[in-house]
């Protein structure tokens, strides 16, 4: 079901949406920078802090997957707001946080509004944008990641080092109701969905099974797991461990941060054409085995100027998020086109989970020495790059849909799949 609303409206409400994927990315991004001051304001350890990055990519990501049994018996409209104010709320609880364990439980609390956050922006933008305009509108979206890593993360960063770690936090409470304000000028009633009979949960829940087990799809969901999984044994504690071993300031994160955006920013279009010109394989693989390289540098860093450690973070975030990019593209072509939105959106929950288990194992292999140095990142990078290459080869059991081994029956397609958040 497609809302009709004149394209200048359209148009405001996507860059709306936009504005609230930003928060939503920054809310996640901004806590791994954040590390050195969060461990040392409540006396943590690397384990610890990990533990509180993976308490919300595991809540998001359940949460998003659940929203499937619900997201449609909704107002789309009271759906995004009430998720937003509850967002804001978690953002409101991390910033008066005075211990660890009320840190953790609202990141947690953020995880899950955010999870159902970002399905609600995903339903709307698959019920007002017309299919030939979807494309285009998807793009305005991701717009919204570019400005968090640009912008939103430095700026954060910048407010931690100079008041205090709980000031990105406020900022983003300040944000996020401002943005809630426009919403509800902006967003119109979006409810002609509830004039149809929602599937109940006897019909949800099993095809939500048979979505999440089906062979092709598990192969994918697989390669998924293993890159972020083997990517977040690493990014997250880039920051600690240069201000515990290298001296960095907190306020000198941000210059890095803000290279590694900027630089992303104009190289992952460049990657995305060169990968769909000579194959989304290829230059994955390519991009894949360019990474390990890096990887082992930045886990096993000699002291180095600040000067220089700033184009060698551009060019390690350039080279890691090379590898996302077609990766991304070869997963749209896995599904059949009537469950692209739903596998797609089971996918980003197993993105979570990689993310939140990447982070949480990388936290446990880490310890500090009685000078307070961090001990341990050298096998982090070990087992990242094992994984990642592991995935290099995986890669090529990862199928198209309609594509099998020569002399290999394909199996039998599932025959039903919940409308999950985003299914276009």
């Amino acid at each position: 079901m497609t809302y009709a609303l004149p394209q200048a409206r359209e148009r405001r409400l996507i860059w709306l949406l936009a504005l609230v994927q930003f928060t939503l990315i920054m809310d996640f991004m901004v806590m791994m920078p954040l590390g050195p001051q969060i461990m040392s304001a409540f006396d943590v350890s690397p384990a610890k802090f990990a533990a509180a990055v993976s308490a919300y990519s595991w809540c998001s990501g359940l949460s998003a997957l659940l929203a499937a049994t619900y997201i449609d018996r909704f107002d789309r409209r009271k759906l995004l707001l009430t998720a937003y104010l509850l967002f804001t709320l978690s953002n409101l609880a991390c910033a008066c946080a005075t211990s660890y364990p009320l840190l953790l439980a609202s990141r947690a609390f953020a995880g899950l509004a955010g999870g159902v956050l970002g399905a609600s922006v995903m339903a709307i933008v698959a019920d007002v944008v017309p299919v030939e305009r979807r494309g285009a509108a998807t793009g305005i979206l991701m717009t919204g990641f570019s400005m968090a890593a640009i912008a939103g993360v430095p700026a954060g960063v910048l407010l931690g080092a100079y008041f205090h770690w709980s000031a990105p936090f406020w900022l983003l409470a300040a944000l996020t109701v401002t943005i809630a304000v426009a919403t509800s000028r902006i967003v119109p009633p979006l409810a002609e969905h509830l004039s149809r009979r929602p599937p109940s949960l006897a019909d949800t829940l099993p095809a939500l099974g048979r979505l999440l087990t089906y062979p092709r799809h598990l192969r994918a969901f697989a390669l998924t797991f293993l890159i972020m999984f083997a990517h977040m044994l690493v990014i997250p504690f880039i920051s600690p461990m240069l201000v515990a071993n290298h001296g960095v300031t907190p306020g000198q994160i941000s210059w890095l941060y803000m290279a590694g955006g900027a630089s992303t920013f104009f190289t992952s279009r460049a990657i995305g054409r060169l990968a769909d010109r000579i194959g989304h394989r290829t230059i994955f693989r390519l991009f894949g085995a360019l990474a390990l390289g890096p990887v082992l540098i930045v886990t096993h860093l000699a002291n180095v100027p600040f000067l220089i450690m700033i184009p060698g973070f551009a060019l390690f975030m350039i080279i890691s998020s090379g590898r996302i990019v077609p990766m991304q593209a070869i997963l749209t072509t896995v599904p059949d086109a009537q469950h692209r939105g739903a596998f797609l959106s089971a996918n980003g929950a197993v993105q979570s989970l990689g993310t939140g288990c990447g982070a949480w194992l990388g936290g446990m292999l880490l310890s500090t020495d009685t000078a307070g140095h961090i001990v341990g990142y050298g096998v982090n990078g070990w087992v990242s790059i094992t994984l990642a290459s592991l995935a290099l080869v995986w890669v090529g059991q990862v199928r198209s849909a309609g594509k099998q081994h020569p002399g290999v029956a394909a199996p039998a397609a599932p025959n039903a799949a919940p409308e999950l958040a985003g299914e276009a």
